[in-house]
């Protein structure tokens, strides 16, 4: 198992749609963020009749000898708001503290650069191993909670002066994984993860509130060891009535990995084929799975140095893609121009 492979995708999916095209806070669709693997505060949801969840399930099947063992891992980002604050007396070699004094500001130039408000992500990750045998029919509960933080950075205009500083604050999160495995016939297994999101973030008015509080682009990654994993969506003939009883809600799990594995699945909120790929052409990231790297690229190059500016401010991630795509190669351009990569034969004739 090439886990390294396994990594890629899932953070391909951790970060789908973080930030889109043209990668600048003032454009609407990134002012709308976080559509993907929202798991919300109970509260929210039921305030929403429906139209959010506050839990999320996995069922999958699996085909384990007596000594195989199961590994849940279940991955999100939480929210962190970022404010920009120009301090009220400049500072001079003292050491910055979560009570200095400053002046909430839509701009801070200093040293430089210039900084605004944003909403940056944090990765969370809550890792679950069964005791026992995969194989026994058992149910484990594994609570946990991300506690509510704050982080005061110092921003410096010339060496040692302090002129003002970034703030970020996050919630406190808290949830649950519950891990069910049982018997369905001779050999097959069904697993069953549940997340809950068990957070009391009091009444959430807006969406945008309520998302401080909520688990974002959550998915699950199970691994097997001594047993192997059934396709849902190409599983054997015998297997079909199974597979398809299996409840999926929220996510979709797939076979990761070398084509032909089965040790470990990926559930996703995000629509995905077995063995899904990385293009080995690209040279990283653009939040964007749909892998039109060429055309992001050739777009970033087009825009105007106040565009790119403020795609330098918003933030530290859509920097990089810029002085990475500013300083990409002429020989790596020419590599996102396309390659064919296989022509797969027609399952049965159009009628």
């Amino acid at each position: 198992m090439n886990l390294d492979q396994v990594e890629k995708i899932a953070e391909a999916v951790l970060y789908e749609g973080y930030m889109l095209y043209p990668y600048r806070a003032s454009a609407v669709k990134n002012q709308q963020r976080w559509n993907f693997g929202v798991v919300a505060p109970q509260a929210y949801c039921e305030q929403q009749s429906g139209s959010e969840a506050a839990t999320m399930q996995t069922e999958c099947l699996f085909h384990g000898g007596p000594s195989a063992r199961l590994t849940v891992k279940v991955r999100f980002l939480q929210t962190v708001d970022r404010v920009v604050g120009k301090l009220t007396q400049p500072l001079r070699g003292l050491p910055i503290g979560d009570q200095v004094e400053f002046e909430p500001v839509d701009k801070l130039n200093v040293g430089g650069r210039t900084y605004i408000p944003w909403q940056e992500a944090r990765e969370r990750e809550v890792r679950v191993l069964t005791p026992h045998t995969a194989s026994t029919p058992s149910r484990y509960l594994h609570f946990f909670e991300f506690p509510a933080g704050k982080e005061v950075e110092a921003r410096e205009d010339e060496p040692g002066l302090i002129e003002g500083v970034l703030v970020r604050e996050w919630k406190d999160l808290s949830g649950s994984v519950e891990v069910d495995l049982s018997h369905c016939d001779d050999g097959l297994r069904r697993v069953t993860v549940s997340i809950c999101n068990l957070t009391d973030g009091g009444v959430q008015e807006s969406r945008a509130d309520a998302l401080r509080h909520s688990f974002l682009s959550t998915h699950t990654i199970l691994h097997l060891e001594d047993g192997e994993f059934v396709s849902l969506l190409d599983p054997p003939e015998r297997l079909k009535s199974v597979a398809e009883a299996c409840t999926n809600a929220g996510t979709w799990p797939v076979l990761v990995g070398e084509p032909g594995e089965r040790s470990t699945m990926l559930s996703s909120p995000i629509i995905l084929y077995d063995y899904p790929q990385i293009a080995p052409e690209s040279p990283g990231s653009l939040f964007d799975g749909t892998e039109i790297d060429e055309i992001l690229s050739l777009r970033i190059l087009t825009m105007t140095d106040a565009e790119k500016e403020e795609m330098r401010q918003a933030d530290e991630r859509a920097r990089q893609i810029l002085e990475r795509t500013e300083n990409m190669p002429p020989e790596e351009f020419m590599k996102l121009h396309g390659i064919l990569r296989e022509l797969k034969p027609l399952l049965r004739e159009a009628s």
